[in-house]
C-alpha cells in the first residue's frame, strides 16, 4: 500500500482585520470591519468581535453597519497584508517546497516529506503555528489529514487559533454526521437535489451507492461516493500558474457607457501591472484574450471578449482593446453601470502563441460575448 500523504491546510484567523488590530492596539478587543464606507463599499473582512453580530465578508458595508453600529470601519491597506503574506509563506517554505496558496492567508502543504525532519504533520503544524505567532504577532488556524479537502474542513474546526486532526483510520467515521453541503463542490443546489432524495448527511449519500449516484448525476455521482469515502488524489500544486489577471472598481454612481473610458483605462494599467508580475513568475507565458466586465445598475452582469491575431503588447494596447469593446454591448443607451472591469486571460506559452497566430491570421478576431 502507498505511503498515505499528510496534508495541511493553513488559514489565517480573521486575516486583514487581526493585521489592523495587531498594528493599532486601540483596535484590540473591539469589532473591527476593514471595508471603504459607502453605499457601494463591501465587506473584505471581520474580526471576530464584529462575527458576533453577524458581519461577514463580502456583506454590502451599509449592511455590516445597521448590524453593528459599534464596528471600526478600516479601510484596507493590501500592501501591509501581502507583505505578511510573504512572512508566512517563507515559514511555511521552511518545512516543505510544496505548497499551493489559495489566497493571501490560507495553503495546502505537502508535508509527507519535509525539510525538518519533525516526526508527524502534527509536529509540523504546530511549528508552523508558533513560527507564525512569534514572528508575526498573528495566529492561524491549522487542519491535518490525508487529503487536501479534508485538511480544509479540519482547519476550520476549531477556529480560531486552533489545530485538528484527522488521522487516515478516522476519516469515514469522521465524514459521515457532516451535511452534504460540507462536501467540496456541493453547493445549495446540489444539497437541495440530494435532499430530496432524504439525503442529508454523509452517511446518507453512501448508502446510495457509487452505481446509482453515477447513474443520477454522472461522473459528479462516482465523484460525490469517493468524497463520502473521504478519497481525494487531488495533489498540492505549487505556485499554479494564472488563469486571469484582472481589476474591477465600483462607482460612487451609476455611469452611462460614454463615461466608461477613463476608468477603463485606468483598470488596464493595473491589469497590465498584474500580468508583469505574471510574466515574471512564468517567464515565457503571455495572456491572449482581453475581457471587458460590466455590472449595470440592476445588476445585470455582462462580459465582452476578443482574441486578436497578436496579443496587447502594452497598457496602452490592452486600454485601447478594453475600450473598443463597448461598441459590442447592444443595451439601450439610456443604461448605466455601477461596475466596471478589465481583465487578460487565455495564458498559454509564447511558442504555442506563435504556433497558433497563421490560424489566427486566416480568420477574424474571435468575438464571444455572454450575459
Amino acid at each position: 500500500m502507498p505511503t498515505p500523504r499528510k496534508i495541511l491546510h493553513v488559514d489565517m484567523d480573521a486575516f486583514y482585520a487581526s493585521v489592523e488590530q495587531r498594528d493599532d492596539p486601540s483596535l484590540q478587543g473591539r469589532p473591527v470591519v476593514v471595508a471603504w464606507r459607502g453605499a457601494r463599499s463591501v465587506v473584505c473582512a471581520a474580526s471576530y468581535e464584529a462575527r458576533r453580530f453577524g458581519v461577514r465578508s463580502a456583506m454590502p458595508a451599509v449592511r455590516a453597519e445597521r448590524l453593528c453600529p459599534q464596528a471600526v470601519f478600516v479601510p484596507p491597506d493590501f500592501s501591509r497584508y501581502k507583505a505578511v503574506s510573504r512572512q508566512v509563506r517563507e515559514i511555511f517554505a521552511r518545512h516543505t517546497d510544496l505548497i499551493e496558496p489559495l489566497s493571501l492567508d490560507e495553503a495546502y502543504l505537502d508535508v509527507t516529506v519535509t525539510h525538518t525532519g519533525l516526526p508527524t504533520a502534527t509536529a509540523t503544524a504546530q511549528a508552523i503555528r508558533d513560527a507564525i505567532r512569534e514572528e508575526t504577532q498573528l495566529t492561524a488556524s491549522a487542519g491535518v489529514a490525508p487529503n487536501k479537502f479534508l485538511a480544509k474542513i479540519a482547519s476550520d474546526w476549531r477556529k480560531p487559533d486552533g489545530l485538528f486532526v484527522i488521522r487516515p483510520h478516522q476519516v469515514e467515521a469522521f465524514l459521515a454526521p457532516l451535511p452534504v453541503g460540507r462536501l467540496p463542490g456541493v453547493g445549495k443546489v446540489m444539497e437541495q437535489r440530494l435532499q430530496e432524495l432524504h439525503i442529508a448527511t454523509v452517511a446518507d449519500l453512501r448508502t446510495m451507492g457509487a452505481v446509482e449516484l453515477e447513474q443520477r448525476f454522472g461522473r459528479w455521482g462516482r465523484r460525490l461516493h469517493e468524497l463520502s469515502l473521504g478519497i481525494d488524489e487531488s495533489p498540492v500544486e505549487p505556485e499554479r500558474p494564472t488563469l486571469q489577471v484582472s481589476s474591477e472598481d465600483t462607482f460612487e454612481r451609476d455611469l452611462p457607457l460614454e463615461e466608461l473610458e477613463p476608468h477603463i483605462r485606468r483598470l488596464a494599467a493595473k491589469t497590465w501591472e498584474g500580468h508583469g508580475r505574471e510574466v515574471e513568475r512564468h517567464p515565457g507565458r503571455i495572456a491572449r484574450t482581453v475581457v471587458l466586465k460590466l455590472k449595470t445598475s440592476d445588476f445585470r452582469i455582462l462580459t465582452r471578449s476578443l482574441t486578436p491575431t497578436e496579443p496587447p503588447a502594452s497598457e496602452a494596447a490592452l486600454a485601447q482593446l478594453a475600450c473598443d469593446l463597448r461598441a459590442r454591448v447592444a443595451l439601450p443607451e439610456h443604461t448605466r453601470y455601477r461596475l466596471v472591469g478589465v481583465g487578460l486571460s487565455g495564458f498559454s506559452d509564447r511558442d504555442d502563441a506563435a504556433a497558433q497566430r497563421d490560424l489566427f491570421a486566416r480568420t477574424d478576431a474571435v468575438d464571444i460575448a455572454s450575459d
